[in-house]
């Protein structure tokens, strides 16, 4: 009996010093992977053309299709993420037949990374892991894959793992490029959302729908301002976040809004929300044009959830485009784009996100979330808007987008 207290003692105390041993080793005070994160109008195009190339609506199940990915890209997107969600850094290195990943993640709220490297080898359908190293422990393949399934675990159920699994036929790597064969199921949408959209998260969505659809049908004119739907959206996140997470609601009704204006119905992403009250369509105004709010809730959604250089990239990308073959280069549509980018980074920011719902609640005018854009040049053909401006490198360019910046920094909304 003594022995066995002994050694219960001697667990207790050993424990913890062996857990704090793991962490002093895992963890380091600087990054090993620091690295801007900067997305580009090209790197939005060769994005689009992927999706537009595997849209499933015109895939049939069974069909398989294969997705090549330029190592340029899926570095540039790894680096992306881990920037963004985890305040660090990530590489991705191809070669024939192996894929070499190292990335910074920083702990939450702690002045420490966790650095880690792992080389991953072609194996069939998904490559096996050949090396995995934290900090300084070097983790054994055998414990990486008995450690991997109960992470997954956390976000997925067995099934869907399963049948994600089972998509994935084929991961071809190449020098600076990686091949994804995959074959489509008919029930993998529906799968996707429910792993993804949390049970918290539907409770949000359906409240700032249920309170959009009563704001909607109490408007009298048929056009209604921004403003209008943005107050009264925001001022249900203030009384929701009372206690609870600011941000998450900020974005709940950011992201809501954002397909409302665009014409888009929740019940498309979210099959269920079919049954819950649906909001009346009307035409939404800002600074009297209807394209302005669709510009401006896009930019807030996509600055809200993936921050702002993935937004502003977006919405260059589509004046680009614009300018060479649809309704020409318009600086007042990037006011609206750089506005809602402002919107949604402030929105999502732990330190501005309680600040901003109880600016909207205390009232706000459409010249509280954007500029004046009456006398910005639009509708530029692309000759015109080289010969005007020299391109998006130029000093006429960069002279510009300096005037919108700063109209946008002078509004109270953003201060």
């Amino acid at each position: 009996m003594r022995l066995f207290f002994r050694l219960f003692l001697l667990l207790i105390v050993c424990l913890p010093l062996a857990l704090a041993g793991l962490l002093y080793l895992a963890l380091d005070t600087r990054p090993s992977v620091n690295r801007a994160a900067e997305i580009t109008p090209p790197n939005i195009e060769r994005a689009k053309r992927i999706l537009d190339q595997n849209d499933p609506r015109r895939l049939k199940p069974g069909a398989r299709r294969t997705i090549v990915i330029a190592e340029g890209d899926l570095d540039l997107a790894a680096n992306y993420l881990a920037r963004q969600y985890f305040a660090g850094g990530a590489r991705v290195d191809l070669r024939r037949g192996v894929v070499e990943i190292a990335a910074s993640l920083r702990a939450p709220a702690l002045p420490v990374y966790l650095n880690w490297q792992s080389t991953l080898a072609e194996n069939g359908a998904l490559p096996r892991i050949e090396s995995l190293r934290l900090g300084r422990i070097p983790v054994p393949p055998r414990l990486a894959y008995a450690i991997m399934p109960r992470l997954f675990a956390l976000v997925f159920n067995d099934a869907d793992i399963r049948s994600f699994e089972n998509v994935v036929k084929k991961v071809a790597i190449r020098d600076n490029r990686l091949a994804l064969t995959y074959e489509w199921q008919a029930d993998l949408p529906n799968k996707l959302r429910t792993a993804l959209v949390s049970e918290e998260d539907r409770a949000r969505l359906r409240a700032y729908q249920e309170r959009l659809a009563a704001v909607s049908r109490s408007l009298a004119p048929a056009d209604a301002s921004l403003t209008k739907l943005l107050i009264p959206l925001f001022t249900l996140a203030a009384e929701r976040a009372r206690g609870g997470d600011a941000v998450a609601e900020n974005r709940a009704a950011i992201f809501l809004l954002t397909l409302y204006v665009n014409g888009q119905n929740l019940a498309a992403l979210l099959p269920e929300a079919k049954n819950w009250p649906q909001p009346m369509a009307r035409r939404v105004l800002l600074n009297d044009r209807d394209d302005f709010p669709k510009h401006f809730m896009v930019s807030a959604a996509l600055a809200a959830r993936a921050g702002g250089p993935l937004s502003d990239a977006v919405g260059l990308y589509k004046e680009i485009a614009d300018a060479r073959g649809g309704s020409g280069f318009s600086f007042n549509d990037i006011a609206a784009d750089r506005a809602g980018t402002r919107f949604g980074e402030t929105a999502a920011q732990s330190g501005s996100a309680r600040q901003l719902q109880e600016r909207l609640r205390a009232g706000a005018a459409e010249k509280d979330l954007m500029p004046a854009t009456a006398d910005l040049p639009e509708f530029m053909p692309e000759g015109e808007f080289q010969r005007r401006f020299g391109g998006i490198d130029a000093p006429p360019y960069k002279k510009m987008m300096a005037e919108i910046e700063a109209r946008i920094a002078a509004l109270a909304l953003y201060r």
